[in-house]
């Protein structure tokens, strides 16, 4: 991969940034006021068009018709750069305007939208493995360290302008087995380069082992974290066909039993909610950024699963972010076998889930 000139990134964004502030400048309705301090109790879905290079398509306007009128007030977008980029750095600005198209259609609903790097140079919790590595030492990896700042200039300067209560930024997303250390030399790299073009854009970083751990040592840059919620693994991915071995695992019940004893509200507040409080009274704001089970785990195990998870973050005052609207774990088009839907103009609708979700 070439380590491009900045200003190829930099013409790239100023080029598309007129007219894509010219088209994202609709009223930004009733979203709450942010700071990376205290986020609002945002609630909402994740949006996959741009989720990898092979699912690329343009952003559905109904779908931010539904969140906006169920009362949801918050989307984010997982996006693999290389839909946008080639392998020598160039920019192609037609998908940036599909991005540019969903903050419009986020802008005029009242709906935050927050757009987050799920495939980054030097990263991905996806396949294939990224050829350079964002967390280790060396020239490859200073690269990718530059090349992942760069694209968040581009972004930092293509959306300048619009105010941090309709746009977040999520860096990147589920660092793995990296360290506190190698966690904060990549995100400087990239919030220099975000407040260099935009001082005033609200910044997320995702907490370490793919999301589950908050990262105390980025604090000085003062930027919220997101958590996740898909604790226990073995209900929340039971026989996802991504998942090694889950085919295997007993079938999940709520509570759930296993080796280390009962998973249940408490516990996953002991252990999932508990240590993210201490971190938001460091004066860091918190949201959960993803969350669900997948469509294999019985309906009434997930829906009293999810209750208590709801619960326990309504009790927190953490936000929330379902994956996904449409597909395996969510609410529409989610192909489970054991829920009568609603059509709703096409749109199977798991009635149950939705109005479970609309009251927290």
């Amino acid at each position: 991969m070439a380590d491009f000139p900045f200003e190829t990134t930099r013409r790239a964004a100023l080029a598309g940034m007129a007219s894509a502030v010219a088209t994202i400048g609709a009223k930004a309705g009733d979203v709450p006021h942010v700071s990376a301090a205290k986020l609002p109790r945002w609630r909402g879905f994740n949006l996959l068009e741009k989720f990898t290079l092979g699912m690329n398509a343009p952003y559905k306007e109904r779908d931010f018709d539904f969140i906006a009128a169920n009362g949801f007030n918050y989307v984010r977008l997982p996006l693999d750069y290389r839909i946008w980029t080639n392998e020598t750095g160039d920019i192609r600005e037609a998908p940036l305007k599909e991005i540019d198209q969903a903050l419009a259609f986020a802008r005029g609903r009242g709906v935050h939208l927050t757009i987050c790097l799920h495939r980054a140079p030097g990263y991905t919790v996806a396949t294939p493995k990224e050829p350079l590595d964002l967390w280790g030492e060396g020239p490859d990896s200073d690269l990718a360290r530059r090349l992942f700042a760069r694209q968040w200039a581009m972004f930092a300067a293509r959306y300048r302008g619009v105010p941090a209560d309709a746009l977040s930024f999520n860096l990147i997303n589920e660092p793995a087995a990296v360290t506190e250390a190698q966690y904060l030399r990549a995100a400087s790299a990239a919030v220099d380069a975000i407040r260099k073009e935009d001082p005033d854009r609200l910044i997320i970083a995702d907490g370490r082992a793919y999301g589950r751990e908050p990262t105390p040592l980025l604090a000085p840059l003062k930027i919220a974290q997101a958590g996740r919620g898909y604790e226990p693994f073995h209900l929340t991915h039971y026989r996802a066909g991504w998942v090694e071995g889950s085919d295997t695992w007993p079938m999940p019940t709520w509570p759930l039993k296993n080796e280390n004893g009962v998973v249940d509200q408490a516990r996953l507040w002991r252990e999932n909610v508990e240590p993210w409080q201490k971190l938001e009274a460091m004066g860091i704001g918190v949201f959960i950024g993803e969350w669900g089970a997948y469509n294999k785990t019985p309906h009434d195990v997930t829906l009293a699963w999810m209750k208590d998870c709801l619960e326990n973050w309504k009790r927190a005052g953490f936000g929330w972010c379902l994956w996904n609207l449409r597909g395996d774990f969510g609410p529409l088009d989610s192909g489970r076998s054991d829920v009568t839907y609603i059509d709703h103009g096409g749109v199977n609708v798991d009635a149950k889930m939705l109005a479970l979700l609309q009251r927290y």
